[in-house]
């Protein structure tokens, strides 16, 4: 049974790292905490070795394994992997808590993972929203597919960046527009499904990510990890617009432990 709930995740069975194609940094629980809602974020890959007998137990914070129930979890601290708003957090066990399922206290997300995309999906047992008791419920939740992405980060603005910005827009803007009336912007993917696809601002934001905000540049270590909600009837739709460094944050690459040195040929 252990083995088909690691098969069906696509992980490996054992201790494996997660590597962030675009950003090279390893999933990582910040600061190698072990307190309940710890986020998960990208950081330096802090141990280049694969051979559990020459790694640093120090770094075991930046391992992961996929436990009996399916649940992906922290090595260093053995606790779950959770989602909390659009993070990635670690989770103690709880008691259930009535009315079952809430914010406090619900199944724990399986993680999934494809070797042929390089996605990691997250797969909920219940509405991720945890709606009150009484409150209307919808089952939109099932209509989406949740994908794990990374976050660029640009450095900030030097004084002469925002000069010369300020002269672009204030300056050259007016004669720009005496030149001639601009080119239309392209439309955006709600307008072009005629709004039958409901995104959410995340969503907007990573299908619309301008060039700039597409860019990461900041000298800080540290890069963040959020949840995607993407209609699963139009995924592959929505795919065909992405650039290439927004489909490449959603990209990783899993990488297995190793018991034993590998051999090499002589």
């Amino acid at each position: 049974m252990t083995q088909t709930i690691i098969e069906t995740s696509g992980f490996p069975a054992g201790y494996f790292v997660v590597r962030s194609v675009a950003s090279n940094r390893l999933l990582d629980v910040t600061a190698d905490d072990i307190e309940d809602g710890t986020e998960i974020a990208l950081w330096p890959e802090k141990e280049k070795s694969l051979v559990e007998s020459f790694r640093d137990p120090e770094t075991n914070n930046q391992v992961f394994f996929i436990d009996t129930s399916g649940a992906l979890c922290s090595r260093s601290s053995g606790h779950a992997i959770d989602v909390e708003g659009d993070c990635i957090v670690l989770r103690h066990r709880r008691p259930v808590s009535l009315p079952f399922p809430n914010s406090y206290a619900h199944p724990l997300p399986k993680f999934s993972y494809s070797s042929q995309t390089g996605e990691i999906s997250v797969n909920f047992m219940c509405d991720p929203s945890y709606p009150a008791s009484g409150a209307p419920t919808s089952n939109a939740w099932q209509g989406k597919t949740y994908l794990l992405t990374s976050i660029p980060l640009r450095k900030p603005k030097s004084i002469i960046d925002n000069a010369a910005e300020f002269i672009t827009s204030n300056i050259f803007a007016p004669i720009s527009h005496l030149a001639g009336a601009p080119a239309s912007p392209p439309a955006r993917p709600d307008e072009v499904f005629n709004g039958d696809i409901d995104l959410t601002e995340d969503e907007t934001l990573e299908e619309e990510r301008g060039e700039e905000a597409e860019v990461d540049d900041s000298p800080e270590l540290g890069r963040k990890v959020r949840v995607l909600a993407v209609p699963t009837q139009d995924k592959d739709v929505l795919d065909l617009m992405l650039s290439e460094k927004a489909r490449s944050r959603r990209k990783w690459v899993v990488t297995p432990l190793r018991t034993k040195q590998a051999k090499t040929s002589s």
